[in-house]
């Protein structure tokens, strides 16, 4: 029996075009369609922490609602990083990656993931928080992975799989993978506690 077989919906669908997820899935064992899901990603003021990732990752579920048939699980997710009391987006430029690299220096952040498992007549949604400390980066430390990595595409301007987290991140207080951008730990409890009721 193939790794995940177990946990293998008849068809599966990832509304995300993040190679981060993707490649998670992957490593699972799972078999997947990927169908990016293609929203506006602002939300409503008002809401804070959890809120915000959970009501984006239900919204690209319902834009993929097409896919809601019989046998199909849709997962989406939405990452952000909260800090201080507010969510640090993808930065616009260099100069905000920038800033938000010297915001984060030292600093304790919290990294939270809202996974959404939706098909005909159902839709739950999971979360998981990741707490990360960053060591005290000096200017050199952050030019460095302005040249050297992807900071543009990524909530909070950092990748913890790429050479600023190799340096730079002194402990994390949970899932690594959440940090990545999925919580497999989550994605596998969840498609094992759905198997024999939704699929």
């Amino acid at each position: 029996m193939a790794l995940g077989a177990s946990i293998q919906p008849p068809r599966l669908i990832l509304g995300s075009a993040s190679p981060r997820r993707k490649s998670l899935l992957e490593a699972l064992g799972l078999h997947f369609e990927v169908r990016a899901a293609h929203i506006d990603e602002t939300y409503p003021p008002g809401l804070s922490g959890v809120e915000i990732p959970e009501y984006l990752a239900t919204r690209k579920a319902m834009a993929l609602s097409e896919f809601h048939e019989g046998g199909t699980l849709v997962l989406t997710a939405d990452t952000i990083v909260w800090h201080q009391g507010k969510v640090l987006e993808k930065p616009a430029g260099v100069n905000e990656a920038r800033d938000t690299l010297r915001e984060l220096s030292g600093m304790w952040h919290e990294v939270i993931t809202s996974v959404c498992f939706s098909g005909k007549g159902f839709l739950e949604v999971k979360h998981a928080r990741t707490e990360v400390k960053f060591m005290d980066l000096d200017q050199t430390d952050i030019e460095t992975y302005l040249r050297k990595g992807h900071p543009l595409d990524k909530a909070g301007a950092y990748g913890i799989q790429e050479w600023i987290g190799l340096v730079g991140v002194e402990e994390i207080r949970g899932s690594y993978t959440n940090v990545v951008g999925l919580p497999t730990q989550v994605v596998y409890k969840t498609l094992r506690d759905m198997a024999g009721r939704y699929f």
